[in-house]
């Protein structure tokens, strides 16, 4: 099915980005919240990233005014009734989300394909609520919207192969990299990011290091910016939820941090409110007791406490990365294109499971066995791991481990 128009559900940051990215391809879209200023707003964050390009020269005012007019604002879904593809970006919250799916279902045409920008949240349950199951599936864009590669594309349970295979050359027509990940909680790149940002915690709050140590370090190593800077960015409040889902999902290896929750109590959101990790505005890079007293107050009681180190905090990665592959969430290639397009893995190690094949797969589970002992079960060593290493399959040493190499 060609897709002539389209429309989002939820006009905050990632549903304008997404607009824009649409309009940026040259397809008219509905822009729908529940009011007038928020659409406003949405209109003016996708103004915002056209003006930016017409101030770099990328773009005329002109051809800035073309897009813009294809931006259809709206309060109601009369304005959405033709629209060949909806995609909801809406906060993460399964009711509000089904209430909008089992609107939309009554409101659109009965062709329609039904998208959810879900980051961590079920497509069967959300299909569960219309009359159209075969035509709902996630298309998780990453933030920013308009700059990340990475669409993630997820049929649920009825989900036909015909509204999976629409969704993935309409995210090419956008000049994005679709991979298809089959329905678990958190999809793939936040299975694999939540992890490696929870243990960053882990080490701040025993005390192993500073946010800023534990930034520059990762920086070191090849991330474009650190786990604390992107927590930021991102919200507390984002993560929090992502994390909520992924515990009742996952258990006790998901479990997380006690610094979250603290500084979420503290209002601490990240840039948005100011303050999260690091401070913003006018206290950026001054003092900051609060935050120094709320890590004082959790390491002297933490046990049992670890040292930084950066295995430490991409080991869980690794881990997690395998069990998506022993539950065929997707292949080894597109876990490693995966990382390197929505969480910037450093693309000269090639992708989280060519580094573990770099490092020797005997390696990672010694690394995970010695941490598991010391910090806990969060650390235990996935299953298809240990058959690796029992079969030999050690990586880049032995020719083959997750990958094939030439001898």
């Amino acid at each position: 099915m060609y897709i002539y128009k389209a429309a989002v559900v939820g006009a905050g940051a990632m549903g304008a980005e997404i607009a824009q990215t649409i309009t940026f391809s040259g397809l008219p879209v509905v822009l729908k919240d529940v009011d007038q200023g928020r659409v406003e707003k949405g209109l003016e964050t996708i103004r915002t990233i056209y003006q930016r390009r017409v101030d770099r020269g990328k773009m005329t005012q002109e051809e800035m005014g073309q897009k813009m007019a294809l931006v259809i604002p709206a309060t109601t879904y009369e304005p959405l009734h033709d629209a060949d593809l909806v995609i909801e970006a809406v906060p993460e919250q399964l009711s509000l989300k089904q209430r909008i799916f089992k609107e939309l279902d009554g409101a659109v045409q009965e062709s329609a394909i039904l998208a959810s920008n879900t980051s961590s949240l079920s497509i069967s349950a959300l299909a569960s609520v219309t009359q159209r199951a075969q035509k709902v599936i996630g298309m998780h864009f990453f933030y920013p919207a308009h700059i990340m590669k990475l669409v993630e594309v997820i049929p649920g349970l009825e989900t036909s192969e015909e509204a999976v295979a629409d969704i993935t050359a309409f995210a090419e027509s956008l000049r994005k990299l679709p991979i298809r990940v089959n329905e678990c909680p958190g999809f793939l790149v936040n299975r694999i990011l939540m992890p490696y940002l929870n243990e960053a915690a882990f080490c701040v709050q025993e005390g192993g290091a500073t946010p800023k140590q534990v930034d520059e370090a990762m920086g070191n190593i090849g991330f474009p910016m650190g786990p604390f800077a992107l927590v930021d960015q991102l919200g507390f409040d984002v993560c929090r939820e992502v994390v909520n889902i992924l515990v009742d999902a996952y258990g006790d290896r998901m479990q997380p941090a006690s610094l979250w929750e603290r500084l979420y109590a503290k209002g601490r959101l990240g840039t948005k409110s100011g303050a999260g990790f690091y401070l913003y505005g006018d206290r950026a890079g001054g003092s900051d007791p609060e935050f120094d007293a709320i890590v004082k107050e959790l390491s002297s009681s933490a046990k049992p406490k670890g040292e930084f180190s950066v295995n430490r905090v991409i080991l869980p990665m690794i881990n997690e990365a395998i069990r998506c592959l022993e539950e065929h969430v997707c292949t080894a290639a597109e876990v490693d294109l995966a990382v390197i397009a929505g969480l910037g893995f450093p693309q000269s190690k090639g992708g989280i499971l060519r580094y573990a094949d770099e490092l020797g797969l005997d390696v990672v589970l010694q690394e995970l066995e010695r941490f598991r002992q010391e910090l806990g079960a969060r650390f235990w060593p996935s299953p298809l791991l240990k058959r690796k290493v029992a079969a030999g399959h050690l990586g880049k040493k032995t020719t083959r481990g997750f990958f094939n190499y030439a001898e």
